[in-house]
């Protein structure tokens, strides 16, 4: 009896230490992702350095060839910051050379006065970069692209105009001022900036038009409007619209993104408890929304009359993640919380439903994202932004575990 208890305690041993080392030879979740990363961006920049070029690409046009983007493209920022990500998170430093590279490309964007988006453009890329490197030279292409993106505050309303509305399909709204939910997105170069050059000009603008979108843009249930467009004369509220979402009233998913995010990182520069529980309120709405699908990933918007049959939208899943990241760290209840939402989001798009093959999808690392379906533009195809938001979530998941 004694010999054979030894055996079997024996064995056990044998396949506990077997095992072990097994876990141990086994990728982590984030080791795994980074890995993947690197084979797939890989096969996009070989594409890129083979053109002698430094293209820019976006999604897959309707012929599944790749969309590369100028510029002054709004999504221009988006590849460059993604490379960069992947530097920080391999410490390779093959890519440095690249993320300059491809970051030098857009810089003539700094001086972009015709939209808003110059805060996406530059901040993702410029401002990953100063903070990898701390090259003076983007300092100030920060700054320069911080007073572009103030020419289009309108003191009368207190925010940023998104869009012109003299011309294309946003001259067909009879809009006067039209201002985003994304636009909250562009505040954090503003933010920076007054860092950067002491000029508090730029903070006040941010707050300002924070303020504005808190006040006009959300309902009682904390899900945000798309557009709302105000008088450029005295600053009232002239509509309350959507350009992207399936009807002015639904709850486009993307926006509820760019919401809890930029909402998020305006608690993070100002300290002000209102901005976090917006955030806070806006991911309660979704979360707690009868349409959302068990793995967490919107479908492009929750009130859309086809569902469960309408297309998914990663990218909005990718942005939310990475904002729950940073709300988790907050001292506020159930902080985490917020993590283990961000922990499942990631999970799913890094399973085979979302997450591309290597050497498929152009080369784009998530699947199943959604442009704008009411332009019938991009629909259910790779984002450049749901791939930058899905290596900044991961980059933020590390710093929490990796601690």
């Amino acid at each position: 009896m004694y010999i054979k208890l030894k055996y079997v305690i024996g064995l056990a041993s044998i396949v506990c230490l077997t095992s072990c080392r097994q876990t141990e030879n086994k990728p982590s979740f984030i080791e795994e992702n980074i890995s993947f990363a690197q084979e797939q961006l890989g096969n996009a920049i070989s594409v890129i350095e083979a053109s002698g070029k430094p293209l820019n690409p976006v999604t897959l046009k309707k012929d599944s060839t790749i969309h590369y983007c100028s510029y002054g493209d709004w999504r221009s920022g988006f590849f460059p910051g993604t490379i960069w990500y992947l530097y920080e998170l391999t410490g390779n430093e093959t890519y440095l050379p690249l993320a300059r590279k491809y970051t030098k490309a857009i810089e003539k964007a700094k001086t972009l006065t015709s939209h808003h988006d110059i805060g996406f453009i530059v901040n993702c890329s410029f401002g990953n970069g100063l903070r990898l490197t701390g090259d003076t030279a983007y300092k100030s292409v920060m700054i320069e692209a911080a007073k572009s993106l103030s020419t289009r505050f309108r003191p009368a309303v207190g925010a940023i105009q998104s869009w012109n509305v003299n011309r294309g399909w946003q001259g067909k709204r009879n809009w006067e001022c039209p201002v985003i939910i994304d636009n909250m997105m562009n505040l954090e170069l503003l933010f920076e900036a007054t860092k950067l050059s002491g000029d508090s000009s730029f903070y006040k603008i941010a707050v300002s038009h924070a303020d504005r979108t808190l006040a006009e843009q959300f309902r009682p249930d904390g899900s945000c409007y798309h557009v709302v467009d105000y008088s450029l004369e005295d600053g009232s509220v002239r509509h309350r619209h959507t350009a992207q979402g399936y009807s002015h009233e639904s709850v486009w998913s993307r926006g509820q993104a760019w919401a809890i995010y930029g909402f998020t990182m305006c608690y993070r520069e100002t300290g002000d408890k209102r901005y976090l529980n917006q955030a806070i309120k806006t991911f309660n709405c979704i979360i707690h929304h009868d349409n959302l699908p068990v793995d967490l990933i919107p479908y492009w918007d929750m009130d859309a009359p086809g569902i469960p049959n309408e297309p998914r939208d990663a990218s909005s899943a990718s942005c939310m993640a990475a904002a729950l990241y940073e709300i988790s760290t907050y001292d506020i209840p159930k902080a985490a919380s917020y993590k283990a939402y961000a922990d499942r989001i990631m999970m799913h798009l890094s399973s085979p439903a979302y997450r591309a093959a290597p050497g498929t999808n152009g080369n784009f690392l998530l699947m199943h994202s959604v442009g704008s379906i009411p332009h019938n533009n991009e629909i259910d195809v790779p984002l450049n932004y749901a791939d930058y938001y899905f290596m900044e979530a991961l980059k933020r998941k590390k710093d929490l575990e990796y601690l």
